[in-house]
């Protein structure tokens, strides 16, 4: 039906006679010459239409936005004045001579052009709407290219795409499965995968060396702003290799992605441990592109009367830090009280601060609420800890370890942001040295990543002390955004068994949630590790895009519904009863 896309043709294509399919973006009328503006996923083309050829001028007279049109015409130059710099478009137009209507539209309920302002609930309603316009289909293809990319390197560096099953069995990785109900096993369910963790690693002691997948995964999540209860993961696992072998291919795989895609060079990524992320920045994922750092005064704070910092100076399980922002004491105090609001959400009791108007001046030229709580001689240790200068402001972070470096840290990102601290566009890095398990309160320990990566000891260390120990895992960030996750993985069945232990999974739960893993591991597993990279993530950071939602064709809303589809919804009792269900009216009083 067509010779070219609308957005393909150049000035290559003068004089040549073509057709072209597409929608009416706008349409306007100049004096007697008609002006459709026909889009396809290529892009807007121009298109004149003269009284002089009767029929198609009647026929684009009557086109209105959003009409599927097929238009065959000249291609020519655009008048002098008149061309568009700002479109590919834009030198040329075509001289429209036959003009069908493929079919005709209702008044859409939202303009689709970048001028529109819609609210995100109208968009996903109507998402099929929403998908044609170009900044939606250029996130769309780019997300094509993106996968392209991906396969093509993995291909060529020996990788076998292979898919793993999406009907399986629930296995604890860390949020909750979604269950299908099995209609022929009577009350037993299969569970969606959160990942194919455990079938890529089977596929490696089956020998296949090197696998790849862009994986759909499900995770039935608490509500939270920008997840999707179904993403995609680019997962890769690969035999006989050590971390820094996947660090050096997946690193390898995004510079050269970043190059052709964005010509961006990432350069090599630096490798940070997690105590030192943790230490400096409050996160095991920190944005490099901000210049602050937390820094640590606890030993500072140990004698001084002021409770609010000697009480966790004194407990090893706090911690007492400094956010030093430079020009920060330009800031008003509606502005350090809406900050004492943010870093309330992250448990923080308030917020402490320090600023600094005239290092001279001594105590005089500091301006604090604190100064008359803490002796002389600390406030100038604590100034010349932080190598403080005029014109900064100090934030005071003292409590739990865990509400200090959250407050903090997402404190340090929300003021860079806010007064344009960034140094520059991107900063990527390696985090590693994760700790293998973190206290979970009441005596028991959780997994830090998941309890099938590789711990730095023997399982008899790991029983007799599990919160001593690194693990073998490794996360690549990007602007303070985790791009992807992995590790060695635990090859040997003596090892596996003993995590499962420290995890408190009894003899007989590791038999029966993972039986099948342990007993692939007595038969000669390899050495292995792998990495998965979020590619909902991925591409909505090489986008600059703001939420996960504008790269995924048919996502979710944040309440984990469908609105084109009003999804998920009720079922017929004829099903239920097939699938051996009963739904039980819970009295909502009493749920209470």
């Amino acid at each position: 039906m067509r010779t070219h896309y609308c957005g393909e043709l150049t000035e290559s294509q003068l004089d040549a006679t073509v057709t072209v399919c597409g929608w009416v973006h706008r349409r306007r009328d100049h004096g007697g010459v008609i002006f459709l503006d026909l889009r396809d996923r290529q892009g807007i083309l121009q298109v004149v239409v003269d009284p002089d050829t009767p029929e198609a001028f009647e026929t684009a007279d009557r086109a209105r936005n959003e009409w599927v049109m097929q238009i065959s015409g000249r291609v020519r130059k655009r008048p002098s004045g008149t061309d568009n710099k700002d479109m590919p478009t834009g030198q040329i137009e075509l001289l429209g001579k036959v003009v069908n209507v493929l079919n005709q539209a209702d008044t859409p309920p939202f303009q689709l052009d970048e001028h529109a302002k819609v609210g995100e609930e109208v968009r996903l309603k109507h998402r099929y709407l929403d998908l044609r316009r170009p900044e939606m289909l250029d996130n769309l293809m780019l997300r094509s290219r993106v996968s392209t990319f991906v396969r093509n390197f993995l291909a060529k560096n020996g990788f076998v795409d292979t898919e793993t099953p999406i009907l399986t069995r629930a296995t604890p990785e860390g949020a909750r499965d979604y269950l299908v109900p099995s209609r022929v096993h009577k009350g037993e369910f299969f569970a969606l995968p959160q990942s194919p963790q455990l079938f890529k690693q089977l596929l490696m002691v089956a020998g296949l060396d090197r696998y790849f997948q862009i994986a759909k995964c499900f995770r039935d999540e608490d509500l939270r702003a920008d997840r999707q209860p179904e993403f995609t993961q680019i997962d890769l696992e690969m035999s006989f290799v050590s971390e820094d072998d996947v660090m050096q291919l997946t690193e390898s795989m995004i510079r050269q992605l970043f190059e052709a895609e964005l010509n961006v060079d990432l350069g090599a990524f630096p490798r940070m441990t997690y105590a030192d992320a943790m230490a400096r920045f409050g996160s095991d994922k920190p944005d490099l592109r901000i210049p602050y750092e937390l820094i640590d005064i606890r030993d500072l704070m140990t004698d001084v009367e002021f409770k609010v910092f000697q009480a966790p100076a004194n407990d090893p399980a706090c911690r007492v830090t400094v956010l030093r922002i430079p020009n920060g004491a330009q800031l008003s105090r509606k502005d350090i009280d809406d900050y004492t609001k943010f870093v309330g959400l992250y448990g923080a009791k308030g917020l402490a601060w320090i600023k600094v108007n005239a290092l001279a001046d001594g105590i005089e030229g500091l301006q604090s609420p604190i100064l008359k709580f803490i002796p002389d001689t600390i406030i100038k240790a604590v100034l010349d800890r932080v190598h403080a200068i005029d014109g900064d402001i100090l934030f005071f972070g003292a409590d739990q370890f865990k509400i200090v470096s959250d407050a903090l840290g997402a404190l340090r990102i929300k003021i860079g942001h806010d007064l344009g601290a960034l140094t520059h566009p991107w900063a990527p890095l390696w985090v590693i040295d994760f700790p293998m398990f973190e206290d979970a309160g009441d005596g028991r320990v959780a997994a830090l990543h998941h309890p099938f990566t590789a711990p730095t000891c023997s399982p008899e260390a790991l029983r007799t002390n599990p919160l001593g120990h690194n693990s073998r895992a490794y996360d690549m960030v990007l602007n303070g955004t985790e791009l992807g996750g992995g590790s060695i993985r635990i090859h040997d069945q003596a090892m596996q068994q003993a995590v499962f232990e420290v995890l408190n999974i009894s003899p007989d739960e590791q038999r029966e949630k993972f039986g099948f893993l342990l007993d692939a591991l007595r038969y000669g597993a390899p050495p292995h590790g792998g990495l998965a990279f979020g590619l909902d993530r991925l591409v909505m950071l090489m986008l600059g895009a703001s939420s996960i939602r504008d790269v995924i064709a048919f996502p979710k809303t944040q309440s984990a519904t469908c609105l084109l589809t009003d999804a998920p919804g009720e079922v017929s009792q004829a099903q239920l009863k097939e699938l051996h269900i009963r739904i039980r009216q819970v009295d909502t009083t009493e749920a209470r």
